[in-house]
């Protein structure tokens, strides 16, 4: 690590020290970061959000920040500037960027012409002041071969008065290729008295509620260090609009819903490393906004990159006059087992199916939630009983997704998850109502940066029904990092000691092997 990089990580820990929804219980209502040189001057007012990047290629990448403070005109020129090295002595290109009032002053540069497959430096310059510099990198060709590892993590469900970001610092110091972020960056919901930290305002529901609310989380010096610490590839889930929300729906079903939603797309797209053309389309109902895509990493992986809320049918069987998740069981809901119900919608999936990779070894699936079946009762019984929101609430559709991968031996899927705030490690079947038949991937869904788990012995008591899941564990926040070669790749699962200090100590739990040529984890 150099010594910049050291100071830089240091400095952001030390201003640091100056529940949310779960898969089984829905809540209501509720490299380098571095300076270049020692005289470099500190982020200041106009960059106090940070700076970011993220939808790496093997030629471009996205950098993104947002001006604040006071005074701005509705139009400001920003300078930007992508290095080959941290001293900025060798610039690879620079170009300004508009940032404009109606837009939250966001700024998205879209460099290009970039060499694959190497690291770059970045910063910002606006009205006399210099942002912190960041550290991005490009993807490599797909001709060049896949001799380098690719090194990442996976992260979601960061409520921000649940707790510190002592996750996001590790993170940074891992010196990674890629960060996935798989949801909930922020929470809609008014801070609990109970809770170490608080935000500013109640509910977000307007376009200034939600960008105030991604400001305050913005803030935070470790989650600004993991944003300079390498790209970053986004998807969302509920909580960056509203709890357990399906399509233009919320669980209230509120008929200004969509306004709502629209707003929260805005606000998105202002504080997150997309591209232009990713900018929400605010003149249909709810907004729309593309977060599906792909990204091949050289000759090694594919990178799938799905949205399960924007497409999704509705949850079956809610509560008495409400949408949204529940818990039920097989037998008292048969619209759990309707064919034509799809998550992903039916665009999406297409989409998924018609583009696995069958040459390159690893097909990676970054989505929001936990894919493998999980029944809370034995499915012997009574066929078991299902939360609602998640892929148990869409089994057929799973079914589909899996049966493809199996009847074109897809090579390497690995799904990746958040949402359920705790580590998972399963088996994903082709058939999970037979524990002997095939296993057709692989599934880590990490726990939480910050959101609080559901109890223990809760998961410890639903072990017994459900036997492809090796690793169920709620009770630790963090991420997990993964090392992928041709041949294998290698997951530590992460866990911070005490959620309530951003200095504290984050541990491997424990860790697992998978093989390219066989699917399933191996505890290693």
């Amino acid at each position: 690590m150099s010594t910049t990089r050291r100071q830089f990580l240091h400095t952001s820990t030390a201003a640091a020290l100056g529940s949310s929804a779960s898969w089984w219980q829905p809540a209501h209502g509720e490299g380098t970061a571095a300076e270049t040189e020692a005289s470099a001057p500190e982020p200041t007012r106009r960059f106090d959000l940070g700076i970011a990047s993220g939808s790496p290629t093997a030629h471009s990448v996205v950098l993104w920040t947002r001006l604040t403070g006071g005074n701005l005109t509705p139009r400001v020129e920003v300078r930007w500037e992508l290095a080959h090295d941290e001293a900025f002595k060798r610039i690879a290109a620079a170009g300004t960027e508009t940032a404009e009032r109606d837009w939250a002053h966001s700024v998205h540069a879209e460099p290009r012409g970039l060499e694959p497959g190497r690291w770059y430096w970045y910063r910002f310059q606006a009205l006399g002041e210099r942002s912190m510099v960041g550290r991005t990198r490009t993807a490599p060709l797909a001709t060049s071969g896949a001799t380098a590892p690719l090194r990442f993590a996976i992260a979601s469900c960061q409520r921000y008065d649940a707790g510190h970001y002592a996750a996001w610092r590790d993170v940074a110091e891992q010196n990674l290729d890629l960060v996935m972020f798989l949801g909930d960056y922020i929470y809609e919901g008014a801070s609990r008295s109970d809770f170490p930290r608080r935000h500013e305002g109640g509910e977000a529901r307007t376009l200034e509620t939600y960008r105030a609310r991604y400001a305050t989380y913005k803030r935070d010096p470790l989650l600004q260090a993991a944003h300079a610490s390498a790209p970053w590839l986004m998807v969302w889930d509920d909580h960056e609009v509203d709890n357990d929300y399906a399509g233009l729906q919320d669980s209230r079903l509120s008929a200004h819903f969509p306004g709502r939603r629209a707003a929260a797309y805005q606000a998105y797209w202002e504080h997150m490393p997309f591209p232009k053309s990713a900018r929400p389309q605010l003149d249909a109902p709810g907004g729309t906004m593309r977060i599906t895509g792909r990204l091949d990493w050289g000759t090694l992986a594919r990178i799938h990159l799905l949205d399960n809320r924007q497409y999704r049918d509705p949850q079956v069987c809610p509560r008495p006059g409400q949408g949204g998740s529940n818990t039920v069981k097989l037998t008292e809901c048969a619209a759990l087992l309707d064919p034509r119900r799809t998550l992903l919608g039916s665009a999406q999936e297409r989409w998924l199916a018609e583009g696995w990779d069958l040459r390159r070894p690893w097909n990676l699936v970054a989505q929001q939630t936990l894919m493998a079946r999980h029944s809370w009762t034995d499915t012997a019984d009574a066929g078991g009983t299902y939360w609602s929101d998640g892929w148990d609430g869409y089994p057929l559709a799973r079914n589909r997704l899996l049966g493809t991968v199996a009847e074109r031996r897809v090579p390497g899927v690995v799904v990746l998850g958040g949402d359920v705030h705790a580590h998972v490690v399963a088996d994903l079947k082709a058939d999970f109502d037979r524990p002997e038949s095939p296993t057709v991937a692989t599934e880590f869904c990490g726990t939480s940066i910050s959101s609080h788990g559901r109890p223990q012995e809760l998961l410890d008591m639903a072990r017994s029904f459900n036997p492809h899941i090796q690793r169920s564990r709620s009770d630790k926040r963090g991420c997990m990092l993964f090392t992928l070669d041709a041949k294998q790749l290698l997951v530590a699962l992460r866990g911070v000691d005490d959620v309530n200090d951003p200095s504290s100590a984050v541990r491997t739990s424990a860790s697992y092997v998978v093989e390219a040529s066989r699917p399933g984890a191996v505890a290693a």
